[in-house]
C-alpha cells in the first residue's frame, strides 16, 4: 500500500477566454472563411471556457519550427515542474532530499538529459535519487504514473516518490491543417503540469502523513485499437492521431474493465462514491459515464476542470484529483477511482480510499 501524500497543480500564467483563442488560431488552420466558422463551432462545442497557454497567444501568430517549440518546451517545461514540485513537498512538509525516486511524463516535448535530471539538479535532490522518464503514454501517464509509483513503494515503504506531468499541448499546433482531428485538438487541449507525492506505508505512518491510500491498479489494453490515438511524428512536429470512433471505444471497453478491477478488490460500481475522471472532453466524459451506468454528476468535477482549463493531457486527472481532495466532500474511508483514457488505446485504473486516517 502507498499513500498520497500531496498534490500540485500549476497553469501557466497566460490564459483566454475560448473564443479569444479560436480568434486567433482557426486563420492559422485554414484561410477558408466557411471552414473557419466550422472549427469555431467545434471550439465551441468542446466543453472548454478557459485555457492557459505556454507562450503569450500572439507569439502562437508567428512561425515555430519543431526545435524552436521543443526549446520552449524545456525552458517553460522546466519551470512549471519546479514550481510544482516544490509546493507539493512544501504541503507534505518534505524536502528535496527525501525523494528517493522521481517519474517524469510528458507527451508534448522531448529532452536529452530528459526534465527529471534537469529538475533534480536545479531543486538540490540527492545524486542517488532514481528517476524514471515516460514518453508516449499521453493522457493516460498521470493515472499510470500513480499506479507505477504505487508499484515501487509496494516493495519500498520506507521511500518517497514523486511524479511530475508536464504538458504543453499548444506547442504541437499544426499550422495549416484544417483536419478533423486537429480542428478539435486546437480546441480542446490547454497547457499544464501536476506533481504528486506519494510516501510508502511505512514513511506515511511514521511522519502520520495525511492522505488517500492507493490499494490497487490496474493497466488495460484495449485489442484493435492501435491506431486509434496519439501522433504522428512528422516534419513539423507532432500531429495528433484522433479517431472519431474513440467514444464507442471507450463506452464498450471502460464498463467491463472496471467492473473486473472492482470486483476482483471485492466492490461493485455501487460502492464507489468518487469518480475522478481525465479531462478528455465532452464525448469522452459521456462515453464513460454510460458506460459505468454513473450519474451526470459523477463525472461534473472532471467536466469542470475541462471547463476551466481544456484537456490538460497527462496533468488533467492529476488537476481533478487535487480538486477532489481540496473538496473534502468524500467520507472517510470510502473507496474513489480515479482512471484516464490513452494511447494504445488504453486504460489505467487506480482504487483509492479516501482520506484515510493517518
Amino acid at each position: 500500500m502507498s499513500r498520497i501524500v500531496a498534490v500540485s497543480p500549476v497553469l501557466p500564467v497566460h490564459a483566454y477566454d475560448q473564443a479569444t483563442i479560436t480568434a486567433v488560431i482557426a486563420p492559422l488552420l485554414t484561410s477558408d472563411p466557411v471552414r473557419q466558422a466550422a472549427i469555431q463551432r467545434l471550439h465551441t462545442a468542446s466543453g472548454v471556457r478557459t485555457r492557459h497557454l505556454a507562450l503569450p497567444l500572439e507569439r502562437y501568430v508567428e512561425p515555430m519550427s519543431f526545435g524552436q517549440g521543443n526549446d520552449v518546451f524545456i525552458e517553460v517545461g522546466l519551470d512549471l515542474a519546479e514550481d510544482a514540485v516544490r509546493r507539493g513537498l512544501k504541503s507534505a512538509g518534505l524536502a528535496p532530499d527525501d525523494v528517493d525516486l522521481l517519474l517524469f511524463t510528458s507527451v508534448t516535448g522531448i529532452a536529452a538529459p530528459s526534465l527529471d535530471a534537469l529538475l533534480a539538479g536545479r531543486l538540490g535532490m540527492r545524486p542517488d535519487v532514481k528517476r524514471i522518464p515516460v514518453f508516449g503514454l499521453g493522457c493516460v501517464a498521470g493515472a499510470a504514473g500513480i499506479a507505477r509509483l504505487h508499484d515501487h513503494l509496494a516493495g519500498h515503504p520506507d521511500d518517497v516518490a514523486v511524479l511530475v506531468s508536464v504538458e504543453l499541448c499548444s506547442l504541437t499546433l499544426q499550422r495549416d491543417d484544417d483536419s478533423l482531428a486537429n480542428a478539435v485538438s486546437s480546441g480542446l487541449f490547454g497547457d499544464g503540469a501536476a506533481a504528486v507525492v506519494m510516501a510508502g506505508a511505512r514513511r506515511a505512518r511514521e511522519l502520520g502523513l495525511p492522505g488517500p491510500d492507493v490499494l490497487a491498479t490496474r493497466s488495460c489494453l484495449f485489442p484493435g485499437t492501435e491506431g486509434l490515438l496519439g501522433w504522428d511524428v512528422v516534419d513539423t512536429g507532432f500531429r495528433i492521431v484522433l479517431s472519431p470512433t474513440l467514444p464507442d471505444v471507450v463506452g464498450t471497453h471502460l464498463g467491463p474493465a472496471v467492473t473486473s478491477f472492482l470486483a476482483a478488490q471485492g466492490l461493485a460500481t455501487d460502492d464507489v462514491r468518487t469518480w475522478l475522471a481525465h479531462t478528455g472532453g465532452p464525448r469522452i466524459l459521456d462515453a464513460a459515464g454510460r458506460s459505468l451506468g454513473l450519474p451526470p454528476a459523477a463525472l461534473a468535477r472532471s467536466r469542470a476542470g475541462l471547463e476551466r482549463a481544456g484537456n490538460l493531457s497527462s496533468s488533467g486527472v492529476l488537476h481533478v484529483l487535487a480538486d477532489a481532495l481540496a473538496g473534502h466532500d468524500a467520507p472517510p474511508g470510502s473507496p474513489a477511482v480515479l482512471f484516464a483514457i490513452g494511447p494504445g488505446v488504453s486504460a489505467e485504473l487506480v482504487l483509492l480510499r479516501w482520506d484515510a486516517p493517518s
